[in-house]
Parts: structure tokens; C-alpha cells; sequence
């Protein structure tokens, strides 16, 4: 049973880290190893780390912490799996990735384990800007957000970066108008690819607003997702309900609104 002080310290946490390094590494093992899981690569592995990203996501809004637990057993997986096969190649261990992970917390907490005693989130963010800018591949402000982010999230990622360097709104009457600027566009656009771009225009201002209101993009769609999810499947119970004119549906569809 879990004590109160435990998260302090999770004694039992290293032999069960290192149980599941030894199962990775037999499992990778050339000779007797799993098929499957020898043939892997970094590439090949990807989808399923970011696959179980969202798996945690979502048993943490569901807030069931059983599934979580095993959720977070997953993604821990994906962790050993990309660390085993970095040390296969000679590139990096996994004590060098929490290694790497445990300077950098206590590098970018300076009030805590230093002693700077002005520290707090903005110092985070200035250490992180320092540490980007010192990175000679990409100097940019933008530099370092990753690609395979879904492209909410991105779009706000970019936004926040560039409103760092003054090229922002002044105040939030510039996210509405832009947002029917580029409905106008979308209406006005002639071509299937100019739709298409004009549609990404306007999802970009609408994130932009999001962000004004202090409001995850991400977080708010998946909830409008799991909104529209919920009300469908209780009108789609109804008898008939694929023979019934749009009206009729709409009527349901309200009727499920008002509940």
C-alpha cells in the first residue's frame, strides 16, 4: 500500500525500473529475442509513444487513475524501448536520458536548487529561451517546436513563441476580426487547394483567439469531440433514426442539447 511520503522518494522505483530494462534488452536480444520487437526501429516505434501519450491524455480526463496507472506503464515502455535501441547503436543510455532530464529540471529551477532567489516560471522560460538560442541548428524563436505535434497545439506553440518577440495583437478585437477576415476568404476562395489553404487560415485565427482567452486549443476541441460523441449516440438510439428527414434529426439533436 501506497504511504503518504512515498511520492517523496519511491524507493521500490529503481528495481522496478531496472526489471523493465531487462526485459527490453531480452526482448531486443539478436538471438533470442522477440521478432517483432527486434525488427523495430525508432521510426517503426514512434506512432506508439505518441499513441500512448494520448492514452494517458485521455484516462486522466476520464479520470479513471486505474487506467492511468496502466496507461503510464506504457508510455514508460515506450521510454525503455527508444533508450534500449539507443544504446544498441551506441548513441545514448537510458541513465543518460534521466540523467539529462534531472540536470535540466534543476538547471531551470534556480530558486529551488540553486540560489537564485528570483525564479519561478519566468525564469523557466528565459533559461529554456537561452538554451534554444544556444543551439546552433536553429536559431530561431520558432526553433524546437516539434513537428509532430498535433497542429492545435502547434499553432499555439508558434503563436505564444512569436508574441514573445512583440509581432502580437494588441488586444483581442484583432483574433475576431481576423477570424472573419478568413471566413470571408474561405467563401471567396475558387479552387479546392485555395479552400483548403484559406481553411487552415481560419483555424490558425481561431487558435489565436483561444489563446487571448487563456484557452487550450487542444483541450477545447477534444472536449467539443467528446461533447458531440455523447449527444450522437444518444439520438442515434432512436428507431428509424437513418430513415428520418434532417429535421427530424435536428429536433432529436435539440431535444438532446436541452437535456
Amino acid at each position: 500500500m501506497t504511504k503518504p511520503t512515498d511520492h517523496l522518494t519511491q524507493p521500490d522505483a529503481a528495481p522496478a525500473l531496472l526489471r523493465l530494462m531487462t526485459i527490453m534488452a531480452r526482448l531486443r536480444d539478436p538471438v533470442s529475442g522477440c521478432e517483432w520487437d527486434k525488427m523495430q526501429s525508432f521510426e517503426t516505434i514512434a506512432p506508439y509513444t505518441i499513441e500512448e501519450a494520448y492514452e494517458v491524455a485521455d484516462a486522466i480526463q476520464r479520470g479513471d487513475l486505474g487506467e492511468l496507472k496502466d496507461e503510464l506503464g506504457d508510455l514508460a515502455l515506450q521510454i525503455v524501448f527508444h533508450a534500449q535501441m539507443a544504446t544498441e547503436a551506441g548513441h545514448f543510455t537510458l541513465a543518460e536520458v534521466l540523467d539529462g532530464i534531472s540536470d535540466k529540471m534543476e538547471r531551470r529551477h534556480p530558486h529551488i536548487f540553486g540560489d537564485d532567489p528570483t525564479g519561478g516560471h519566468h525564469r523557466w522560460e528565459e533559461i529554456k529561451a537561452a538554451e534554444r538560442a544556444a543551439k546552433a541548428d536553429d536559431p530561431s524563436v520558432l526553433g524546437g517546436i516539434a513537428l509532430a505535434l498535433p497542429a492545435l497545439e502547434r499553432a499555439a506553440k508558434l503563436q505564444k513563441r512569436a508574441a514573445r518577440t512583440g509581432f502580437d495583437w494588441p488586444d483581442i478585437d484583432g483574433p475576431r476580426a481576423k477570424i472573419l477576415e478568413e471566413l470571408e476568404e474561405v467563401s471567396s476562395a475558387a479552387t479546392d487547394e485555395h479552400r483548403e489553404e484559406e481553411i487552415g487560415d481560419l483555424l490558425f485565427a481561431v487558435v489565436n483567439l483561444a489563446r487571448f482567452l487563456k484557452i487550450n486549443p487542444e483541450e477545447a476541441l477534444r472536449k467539443g469531440n467528446a461533447k458531440f460523441e455523447r449527444r450522437f449516440r444518444a439520438i442515434e438510439q432512436a428507431p428509424g433514426f437513418g430513415d428520418m428527414t434532417l429535421e427530424e434529426q435536428e429536433r432529436l439533436w435539440t431535444e438532446q442539447k436541452a437535456r
